[in-house]
């Protein structure tokens, strides 16, 4: 395989473990791993050093609104933001936080929060990402299992961190708002026995001390970050500073390899939530090159706005953002015109057509490239070179679009928290990689492995199995729960949970899921058999089979009604005929939707976790139709295969 390297030989099945594939690593390492820069160990030297080299670079923007409109981006400079990381990090510890304690962070994206990130790597104090999209309960749970003691906070979202007291105030002492803190607020926090400050009141609060820096090492943990778990609580992924590091180190060599770099003129637009992973490495990798972060307005209306004022070069995006920018641009093409409309899509096939057949995207078109795609290109700010797409699998046709259309590398990488974010990506003007998540990055070995009940054979001709990695990015557990870090970290292989098949090249495609959890487009992870458990509350349903997938926003279901109920609402609702008309009906859909959605919000679910379109099958789930398992457990791929054309009617309807 072009872009891989074996160095283990695979491994046959014996007693109840499943053979295992041969063992790879990226051709770009095949003279071993790359290493961090001398003298960086961990990421407050990773910002350090680039203070030092670059210390009159634009680092952190911030654009302001004036008069209701956006106005240009206000910059602080790698020394201003090193001043300011210097007072934070001593009001810290003014506050008798030590290395070691755990800092929560909860909000947008804002200078603000990278410079409380970087004061906890310069004292050793673990950062802790807060965010409520984990659920509700999410932010009080990881208050008090990550026993956090200080908190900087987005001024709007002081109330939800007051609503965790009393039980998060065992451990949280010391809460800092962003912006303004109210009267009540301040009475409330003190009535607690708690201190709170302004972001004006802490710069100021170490005013006249000095604290020496902690010493800290490369293995010393730098972040917490919660995911998602199968069954309600989140899971704490404890990141070391050796993983980021490694990783950078990684995506260094990666993109050299390929004649690309980062450098000190890189822009890179924050949006993504930096209390994810995917966005905390690439931040910290635009730094350590000198390059700027600039932060959109927190609106999604008015990220496109933010885009044309800021012209990044670098943008980051999960599949649900590139997917709206093609249903745009497919919007526009629509209103433009038969003659608009022809010559757009005769330069496209003409470019990819070139690009099919190994033409480099800077070369296939130049002329269509100029004359149409141009315009594409100043949507994005004009000065794109690379768009990175994670977090979940992004559709092929809208890959293979931009990038024809976008005049830039569209790349599409694979990782997960546990993996520190980037694992696999494709590679620029490989078009064959497609539909891939490219090869290893040069930084960790992968293998996949068997998985016999579901048919998948890591030896077999067309290599399938789990995924699973190894090297020094991976995490150093679970925090407090050894249980599960031990079910997924396996004689230094961390088993990943996802299926993967090896193409000729030595791209992976991700084909499947082991378990029973997935992600949606926007790049949430959805339990769902413990959604399936909530909605059969319905009195209403018998049983319920909840489906979503990777290309999608949103969830959908097939639902066996109970006849006797669905039958007396029927007679109470003027809706006529047999059982099976009463399904088929689009009030009998409308009943039980609204009916879902009661016990999701009973039972506090999130917003993507609402069913939002079902099929009524008046026919139970049964094993004649190989639906169920004789213990009847749902046998979910032979029920997508049955109900395929259902599910894809269903995912038309919403829209």
């Amino acid at each position: 395989m072009k872009y891989l390297v074996e160095v283990e030989n695979g491994i046959p099945a014996s007693g109840d473990r499943p053979s295992a594939g041969p063992t790879y690593r990226s051709i770009f390492a095949k003279d071993g791993f790359p290493e961090p820069e001398a003298g960086v160990d961990t990421c407050w030297d990773l910002f350090r050093t680039s203070v030092e080299r670059n210390p009159d670079n634009p680092m952190l923007g911030r654009r302001p609104t004036v008069d209701g409109k956006g106005g240009q981006y206000q910059w602080l400079t790698y020394k201003q933001v090193y001043d300011d990381v210097i007072k934070v990090g001593t009001s810290i510890r003014s506050c008798g936080i030590e290395k070691g304690a755990r800092c929560g962070i909860y909000g947008v994206n804002c200078p603000e929060w990278i410079i409380s990130m970087q004061a906890c790597n310069a004292h050793g104090i673990l950062c802790v990402p807060l965010y409520d999209t984990l659920g509700a309960g999410a932010v009080e749970f990881i208050l008090c299992h990550a026993e956090v003691s200080i908190a900087f906070v987005e001024e709007k979202k002081i109330p939800e961190v007051l609503k965790t007291f009393p039980n998060s105030t065992k451990y949280l002492k010391t809460i800092v708002s962003f912006g303004t803190v109210t009267p009540e607020q301040r009475e409330t926090v003190e009535n607690f026995g708690l201190s709170i400050h302004t972001w004006e009141e802490l710069l100021s609060l170490g005013t006249n001390q000095q604290y020496d820096f902690p010493v800290v090492g490369r293995s010393d943990i730098c972040t917490i970050m919660y995911t998602s778990g199968t069954t309600g609580d989140p899971k704490g992924v404890m990141i070391s500073n050796n993983n980021i590091i490694t990783l950078i180190a990684g995506m260094k060599r990666l993109l050299s390899s390929v004649n690309e770099q980062l450098t000190s003129k890189d822009v890179y637009l924050s949006f993504l939530p930096l209390a994810h992973i995917f966005d905390r490495v690439i931040e910290e990798a635009i730094i350590s090159h000198g390059g700027s972060v600039g932060f959109w307005r927190g609106d999604v209306k008015l990220l496109v706005e933010d885009i044309g004022e800021l012209k990044p070069t670098i943008f980051c995006a999960v599949p649900r953002v590139l997917d709206r920018i093609y249903s745009g641009l497919q919007a526009k093409l629509a209103a433009g015109g038969f003659l608009k409309h022809t010559l757009f899509d005769l330069g496209f096939k003409y470019k990819r057509h070139n690009m099919r057949h190994g033409s480099k995207h800077t070369e296939a078109a130049k002329i269509v490239d100029k004359v149409i795609f141009s315009k594409v290109k100043e949507g994005l700010g004009g000065r794109v070179r690379i768009i990175l797409s994670g977090a979940a699998p992004l559709a092929t046709h809208v890959e293979e679009f931009l990038r024809v259309v976008a005049c830039c590398h569209v790349l599409q990488g694979y990782g997960l928290t546990e993996t520190c974010a980037g694992t696999f990506v494709s590679l620029p003007h490989e078009h064959g990689m497609l539909g891939t998540v490219g090869p290893p990055v040069p930084n960790v070995e992968v293998r996949l492995e068997s998985v016999p009940e579901m048919n998948y054979d890591a030896l077999g001709p067309i290599a399938r199995g789990e995924v699973c990695v190894r090297g020094g990015t991976l995490f150093s557990g679970y925090y407090k729960r050894d249980d599960l870090t031990q079910e997924v970290l396996i004689d230094g292989w961390f088993h990943t949970g996802d299926v993967g098949e090896w193409q000729p090249d030595g791209s992976l495609k991700i084909i499947d899921r082991k378990k029973n959890i997935f992600k949606l487009s926007q790049g949430e992870y959805v339990a769902v058999e413990n959604l399936e458990n909530i909605y059969s509350l319905v009195p209403e349903i018998d049983s319920i089979w909840v489906y979503g997938n990777s290309f999608e926003a949103f969830l959908v279901a097939v639902v066996n009604p109970n006849q006797a109920a669905l039958e007396h609402w029927a007679s109470e609702h003027g809706v006529r005929g047999d059982f099976a008309s009463i399904c088929d009906s689009p009030q009998a859909k409308e009943f039980i939707v609204g009916e879902l959605s009661k016990i999701g919000k009973a039972h506090k679910l999130r917003g993507f976790e609402f069913i939002k379109a079902v099929h009524l099958d008046p026919v139970p789930f049964d094993i004649d139709r190989d639906l169920l398992t004789p213990t009847y457990k749902k046998k979910r791929p032979q029920m997508f295969k049955y109900y395929q054309e259902i599910i894809d009617m269903l995912y038309k309807g919403p829209r």
